[in-house]
């Protein structure tokens, strides 16, 4: 049965909230496993830094943390959530850790958890319910109306690829490497609809849109807009959706970081758009951060020129440095910045650890520890 979209629900502007989805793996071979229903069913938590929930497969965990104002309230709740789970997980034999796939699982083995929206994903798409075994983060940043949502769904569509190069944690899929830095985005294109958000003028025509899709049966409700970025208006938010789950928490706030400086920067600049054009190079773009990552080359379509996105992203963290300083998240920034400058990537540490053990579930195992931030792996130079 087809839902109406609910009414946009105004929020403080540069709100933030943070959904991880996690890997719960065996501790003796360091699969995934089928421990979520379970996990969750004996947990004892109290909610104090958001919420840990199911998701699609039983090998999957979401976490989710409370609204915030600040990047720095979203690490904090990052850090109780991650060890409110990891606590848990030891409890059950079980290992959690990030990255956007898993190096090694088979999808015939998952299970579907219980519930009747993953229930229904299951018999209108298939398989492909089992192989979106993937791992994302999702960044949620605060709209004082839906026409902001619209327009800002928009304006950060041309950044989709620096948030895929900075996230990218997905190099491995069924024991092979894909030579992709971000694999996890191929299943998530699977889906119909998925993909940009089309050249809408407010929030009244994007009613418009989705209304024309129900009537088509092509969309029932919100959720089946796998879109890279879509507004949230439950939550009066735009959702950016093209993360990779990190290997740390503190990258993950250091994402959220960019997130709130850049949506800061296009609310105080307000550029003009060209939506339409953008979304002819779109696909182009995103498939470059996904294959390459900041090797790629982004097709700009104001040019018209190709320019690296390496040199992209490098101008766009230096042009916030003002409005993360503003907003009090430098530091985090600055984090993102030194990685681009060392050449740090997850998943170029996910590689070196499968060059260095010779097989993938020693390099889960050391994902475990780099997630419980254990040992030399952590993300250096973190705020405390």
């Amino acid at each position: 049965m087809s839902q109406p979209i609910a009414e946009f629900k105004q929020s403080q502007p540069l709100t933030l909230g943070v959904e991880l989805e996690l890997q719960l793996v065996s501790v003796r071979d360091f699969d995934l496993t089928r421990g979520a229903t379970d996990l969750l069913g004996s947990m004892d938590y109290d909610g104090r830094f958001g919420d840990i929930k199911l998701e699609i497969t039983e090998s999957m965990i979401e976490v989710s943390t409370l609204p915030r104002p600040l990047v720095d309230g979203i690490a904090a709740d990052l850090v109780g959530l991650r060890q409110a789970l990891v606590s848990q997980c030891a409890r059950n034999h079980i290992a959690v850790c990030g990255g956007g796939t898993h190096p090694f699982h088979r999808w015939t083995e998952r299970r579907i958890c219980p519930g009747d929206r993953f229930d229904e994903v299951y018999h209108r798409y298939g398989y492909l319910a089992k192989q979106f075994t993937v791992f994302g983060q999702h960044i949620h940043v605060g709209c004082t109306s839906g026409d902001e949502a619209i327009w800002m769904t928009q304006a950060l569509g041309p950044y989709v690829p620096i948030f895929i190069a900075l996230s990218a944690s997905s190099p491995f899929v069924d024991g092979e490497d894909t030579l992709f830095q971000s694999a996890r985005l191929n299943a998530v294109s699977a889906f119909p609809l998925s993909g940009q958000c089309p050249a809408l003028r407010d929030w009244a025509e994007f009613i418009e849109h989705f209304s024309f899709l129900q009537a088509c049966g092509i969309a029932r409700s919100i959720k089946d807009l796998y879109w890279d970025i879509r507004p949230k208006p439950e939550f009066g938010t735009v959702e950016i959706r093209v993360c990779d789950t990190p290997l740390t928490v503190e990258r993950a706030a250091a994402l959220t970081a960019l997130a709130q400086s850049l949506v800061h920067h296009l609310l105080r600049t307000r550029p003009e758009l060209d939506t339409q054009r953008h979304l002819y190079v779109a696909r182009y773009n995103k498939f470059q951060a996904c294959r390459y990552g900041f090797d790629g080359q982004i097709s700009d379509p104001t040019g018209p020129r190709q320019v690296p996105l390496r040199q992209i992203t490098r101008e766009l963290l230096a042009m916030l440095v003002e409005d993360a300083r503003e907003l009090g998240c430098s530091a985090w920034l600055q984090l993102l910045d030194a990685s681009l400058a060392g050449e740090i990537s997850d998943a170029s540490w996910l590689r070196r650890r499968q060059a260095a053990h010779g097989n993938l579930n020693d390099v889960v195992r050391e994902a475990t520890m780099r997630f419980r931030n254990k040992g030399s792996t952590h993300f250096a130079g973190a705020p405390r």
